[in-house]
C-alpha cells in the first residue's frame, strides 16, 4: 500500500470516528502530508481537506461541518454535488470524456451553445469558444482582441482581477502580490480609474454619476495623453470588481465605456467571469446596464465546479481569426460541457434568479442593520453588491493617512478577524482586496434558514471581534 492510501486510509477511519459538531478542527494526517509536498506558492485560510460537500455545506477530514459561504470563490453556485449536475457528469463519462475540439465537435460542446444562445445579454452575441479557466478565457479574449483590431495596446481598470497567467496578470491590478517579482509583464497594457470611491479619494456613498464622470474622463484622457485610439484594441472590464473589493460599476459607467469605445473603433470586453451566471441576480451583471460586449467571458458558476470557461463574441469579429489560431487540449471538456448544460437546465426548472433575489433582500437587510448598530456597525464603512455577491468594508486606522476612510480607534485587521472568527464558529467566508473586505458567496439556492444560519454567525462575529479588541 502507497503512503498517501495508508494516510487516506487512516483520515477515513478518523472522519468516522470524529464527532461531526465538534468545534475546533484536529489536523488530519494528510495535511502533514501536503505541507511537506504542496507548493508553498498556494495559500488557504484553514489547514484541512475537504473530505464531502452537499448543497450549502461541506464536512472536512477533521470531522467539521461547515457553512460554505465562499461556493469555492464563486464556483459551486448551484452547492455542492448539485444530483443534476453531477449526475449528468458521471452519465457523459460513460459516453465520451474527451472529444478534442481541433479534431472534431462533440455533441455536449453544441448543446450547451444551444442552451447559452438565448441567455446572452445581448443578441449579437452568436460566436462560441470554449475553454477551461477563468484566466484562459481572458488570454483568448485578449488575443482576440489584437488579432481582430490589429492594435496592440488594452485598456484596463483600476482594482481588476483577470488571472494569474502570464497575459491575464497582466490587466489584473487589485493586488501586486500575483505579480510580484515576475516582471517584465506583458507589454502594451494601461490602467483606467474604476468608479469606486477609494479610487477618487471619497468617502463611503460618493455619488455614482460623480464617481463615473470622473472615470470616463480619465479614460478619455489616457487616450489622449497615453495611448492613442488606433493603438488601443479594447477597454476590459468587470461589471462588479472580484478581487478588488466586490463593487458594482454604476450602469452609467459601463455606458459611457461603450460610447467611447464605438467613437474609436475599440472593442469592449466584459469579464463576468466571477458576477455573471446569476451570481448578481441576473444571468449576466451587464443586464443591468443594457451595454453590448463585444466580447462576453464566463468560467467559475457555468459548469458548477467542473473546469469550463466560455469566451463569447460576434461571428462578425470572430471569422477574422484564422482556423487553428484558437484551441486547447482540453478546451471545452465533454464532461465540463454536460454538466453545465444541466446547469443552465437547473437555473430554469429550480427559479434560481428568484431565490438568488430573495435571499439578496434577506442579507442586505441584515448586514445594513449591523452596519447602523451603534456598537460594532460604527467600524462598517460600507456595504455593497448585487445579488449574493456582496461585500462588507471595515474601517481601518492603518489606510493611508491622506485616506479620508481611515478611521484612528478602529481594530486593526478587522476583515481577516472576522473571517477567523467565523470559520471557529462553522463558516468559510473570504476576504478581498487591499482594504479590509470580507465577501459573501453563498449558493445561488441557498435556503432561508441556511442563509439566517450564515448571517446569524457573521453577526456574532463582528461583535465579538469589536469587543475584544
Amino acid at each position: 500500500m502507497s503512503l498517501g492510501q495508508k494516510l487516506l486510509r487512516t483520515a477515513s477511519r478518523s472522519a468516522r470516528t470524529t464527532p461531526p459538531t465538534r468545534t475546533m478542527a484536529t489536523a488530519p494526517p494528510l495535511v502533514d502530508f501536503a505541507q511537506r509536498h504542496v507548493t508553498k506558492g498556494l495559500n488557504r485560510i484553514t489547514e484541512d481537506v475537504f473530505a464531502k460537500g452537499e448543497g450549502s455545506w461541506v464536512t472536512m477530514q477533521s470531522g467539521r461541518r461547515l457553512l460554505d459561504f465562499t461556493c469555492g470563490i464563486g464556483v459551486t453556485n448551484l452547492g455542492h454535488c448539485h444530483p443534476k449536475v453531477s449526475k449528468a457528469a458521471a452519465d457523459q463519462c460513460l459516453s465520451l470524456v474527451h472529444g478534442q475540439c481541433s479534431i472534431a465537435y462533440h455533441e455536449p460542446y453544441l448543446r450547451l451553445i444551444e442552451r447559452l444562445l438565448p441567455l446572452m445579454p445581448h443578441a449579437s452575441l452568436d460566436s462560441f469558444f470554449l475553454w477551461n479557466s477563468g484566466s484562459e478565457a481572458v488570454e483568448a479574449a485578449l488575443k482576440m482582441a489584437r488579432s481582430i483590431t490589429r492594435r496592440p495596446n488594452v485598456v484596463a481598470m483600476q482594482g481588476a482581477y483577470h488571472g494569474r497567467t502570464f497575459g491575464a496578470m497582466a490587466v489584473t491590478k487589485s493586488k501586486t502580490i500575483y505579480s510580484d517579482g515576475v516582471a517584465p509583464l506583458m507589454p502594451g497594457v494601461f490602467t483606467a480609474p474604476f468608479p469606486y470611491w477609494h479610487h477618487y479619494n471619497a468617502v463611503p456613498g460618493a455619488d455614482d454619476a460623480e464617481l463615473s464622470r470622473a472615470a470616463l474622463y480619465q479614460l478619455e484622457l489616457l487616450l489622449a495623453q497615453q495611448t492613442a485610439p488606433t493603438d488601443t484594441a479594447a477597454v476590459l472590464v468587470e461589471p462588479v470588481l472580484g478581487e478588488g473589493g466586490y463593487v458594482p460599476a454604476p450602469p452609467v459607467f459601463l455606458q459611457g465605456l461603450r460610447e467611447i469605445c464605438d467613437k474609436h473603433g475599440l472593442l469592449l470586453i466584459i469579464d463576468e467571469v466571477q458576477s455573471g451566471f446569476g451570481r448578481t441576480g441576473r444571468m449576466f451583471n451587464v443586464e443591468y446596464s443594457g451595454v453590448r460586449p463585444d466580447i462576453l467571458i464566463m468560467a467559475k458558476g457555468l459548469a458548477n465546479g467542473f473546469p469550463l470557461s466560455a469566451v463569447v463574441s460576434r461571428k462578425e469579429l470572430t471569422d477574422k481569426l484564422k482556423p487553428g489560431s484558437m484551441g486547447g487540449t482540453y478546451a471545452g471538456n465533454a464532461v465540463s460541457c454536460a454538466a453545465a448544460v444541466a446547469v443552465v437546465d437547473a437555473f430554469k426548472e429550480e427559479n434560481i434568479l428568484e431565490n438568488v433575489n430573495a435571499r439578496s433582500a434577506e442579507l442586505f437587510k441584515a448586514l445594513r442593520a449591523l452596519q447602523n448598530d451603534s456598537g460594532a456597525g460604527k467600524f462598517i464603512l460600507d456595504v455593497r453588491g448585487q445579488g449574493l455577491m456582496v461585500a462588507v468594508e471595515f474601517a481601518s486606522p492603518s489606510h493611508s493617512t491622506r485616506d479620508p476612510a481611515a478611521v484612528k480607534d478602529a481594530p486593526a485587521g478587522l476583515a481577516a478577524k472576522v473571517s477567523k472568527r467565523c470559520l471557529e464558529k462553522g463558516m468559510f467566508l473570504l476576504t478581498t482586496s487591499v482594504y479590509e473586505t470580507v465577501r459573501f458567496i453563498p449558493p445561488l439556492n441557498i435556503s432561508e434558514e441556511d442563509l439566517a444560519k450564515g448571517i446569524k454567525i457573521f453577526t456574532e462575529a463582528v461583535e465579538e471581534v469589536v469587543k475584544e479588541a
